[in-house]
């Protein structure tokens, strides 16, 4: 039988196809950002061909497939999400804006306050109350429930998130809600915090729901959409979606929680890391993976990634857990520009798979990092993708001495190795950062590197931080596919139990656990 593990990145679609008995094979084909699904398709084509197959033979001699992808995050960072109504607790209206009453860089006095992903206009609050021991105190009144749920159906809203005070330890309210809105309105995409996270903190609560309303609506047409295509032709086995949290769960599951994909594509390769690491007997690694518009880091230690619940994305706060991985704007397709001061930077603007760097072709006019490592010598123009894609360099060539070489008034090979050492500090500095914070010293860590770009630049990173060790699997270029293969179905479960731990009950923990274990 046959595996797929298929990974959609911002320029790049990235295929590992496992057969029993033999070595796994590893494809790449260009990510289609207008419609992903798309890009997947072209790509199952270029493995059937590779194969000798046509793709229902392929997809009929497949038993498993399994997808990470990008939308979700997407979605989120480019603001393209869902119209969401909110309905809340009267008095907590504005918890959204007033957040946990900091900026997410305190100390940066000219961060602008980010803009609430519902509107003012379309949060609600409605009377009712939970009190924090779970009894309730003012039960919901339905008939001003049902007007506000009449109200932001006529405001247009195409998603509903539910967030009431105490409902983690309570959600009977919540469920009124949900009910109420699968009556009314049963095409209609909605969320309550109980299912999201059942967890004390109200901000983190109300800021995971909400994130999970916005995408939602635009995940799980997405995940229906590739399904159907999958289905179109002959596929009817199962397909799974990686997670942030290093684990994969079925698409029914990932469409109703779709805050669980934020960051699901990064994931796949820190899982693919950690279970290289185990192949070779390297339990503490940085996973460095440099791509096309990106470069994320991670940390494994004792062979298992850092998982955070406190991360921020895009402005907004996911308490969900997630594999802990630092994002910088630094890939194969971040755009070199000389500043009004004379000052050389890369990134993080990138131009993409569409038009892409110069060099591809496309009418790309900016000298990007793959560029400037066509110009140097370190990317043959003749060997792209396999030999399928050929580099045009003396557009490279002109890119970099138009925006780059002139303004600096260097010669253009001089510009060209300044971008790359550029770029390699910027990755380096990022990885001691992400190091330090949590007392790691990275001299004693190795450094795999995977991503189409990661094998250009890891022995200079590398020498930055005095690292000794560096991994470069053969999967490099597709790890994230890869890792996908090699993680396991994966769900997480909390509930908050308040107490002193001089009077903590063991029996109401135990009892808890065993229920979440139920659940699970």
């Amino acid at each position: 039988m046959i595996y797929i593990g298929i990974d959609v990145g911002g320029t790049f679609t990235d295929f590992v196809v496992e057969k029993e008995g033999e070595p796994p094979l590893y494809f790449k084909t260009a990510s289609t950002p207008g419609d992903q699904s798309m890009g997947v398709m072209q790509g199952l084509e270029d493995v059937a061909d590779s194969l000798g197959f046509s793709v229902s033979t392929l997809l009929d001699k497949t038993s498993l497939i399994i997808h990470g992808t990008t939308v979700a995050t997407n979605t989120l960072i480019e603001k393209k999400g869902a119209k969401v109504g909110l309905i809340t607790t009267e008095g907590f209206r504005d918890l959204l804006e007033i957040r946990e009453g900091f900026k997410e860089d305190r100390y940066n006095l000219r961060m602008d306050p980010v803009d609430p992903l519902v509107p003012r206009y379309l949060r609600h609050a409605v009377d009712e109350r939970v009190r924090r021991s779970g009894e309730i105190q003012t039960p919901i009144d339905e008939a001003e429930l049902e007007r506000v749920v009449d109200t932001l159906i006529g405001e247009g809203v195409t998603s509903i998130a539910v967030c009431f005070i105490f409902s983690y330890l309570n959600p009977s309210h919540e469920s009124v809600v949900s009910d109420l809105i699968e009556k009314k309105c049963p095409g209609i995409y909605h969320t309550s915090s109980y299912h999201v996270l059942p967890q004390i903190k109200e901000y983190d609560r109300l800021s995971t729901t909400v994130v999970n309303a916005y995408v939602g609506p635009v995940y799980s047409r997405y995940l229906s959409h590739m399904k159907t295509q999958f289905e179109d032709k002959g596929f009817d086995k199962e397909i799974l979606t990686m997670k942030s949290n290093g684990g994969v769960s079925a698409i029914e599951d990932a469409t109703q929680m779709a805050v669980h994909a934020i960051l699901s594509g990064p994931a796949g390769g820190v899982a693919g890391a950690a279970a290289y690491g185990r192949m070779v007997g390297e339990e503490n690694l940085f996973g460095f993976d440099m791509g096309g518009t990106s470069t994320d880091i991670s940390l494994i230690e004792r062979g298992d990634p850092h998982i955070t619940t406190d991360r921020y994305e895009a402005g907004w706060k996911i308490a969900a857990p997630m594999i802990d991985i630092h994002t910088l704007g630094a890939g194969g397709g971040s755009v070199g520009y000389v500043d009004d001061g004379g000052t050389l930077h890369v990134g993080p603007q990138s131009a993409g798979a569409t038009p892409g760097p110069a060099s591809y072709g496309l009418g790309g006019t900016d000298p990007t990092v793959t560029d400037a490592n066509v110009v140097l010598g370190f990317l043959s123009p003749n060997n792209f993708l396999g030999g399928r894609k050929v580099l045009e360099s003396s557009l490279a060539e002109q890119a970099i001495q138009d925006r780059i070489a002139t303004p600096l008034g260097l010669p253009m090979d001089a510009a060209a190795y300044g971008m790359v050492q550029v770029v390699n500090t910027t990755m380096a500095e990022g990885i001691r950062l992400l190091s330090v914070r949590r007392g790691v010293d990275p001299r004693k860590f190795a450094l795999l590197a995977f991503g189409g770009a990661a094998g250009l630049h890891v022995c200079q990173v590398a020498r930055h931080l005095q690292i000794r060790k560096v991994f470069l699997p053969a999967p490099a270029p597709v790890l994230s596919a890869f890792g996908l293969l090699k993680t396991d179905l994966k769900y997480d479960y909390s509930k908050s139990c308040i107490s002193s731990l001089d009077r903590v009950d063991l029996d109401q923990v135990r009892r808890i656990t065993q229920e979440m274990a139920e659940e699970g």
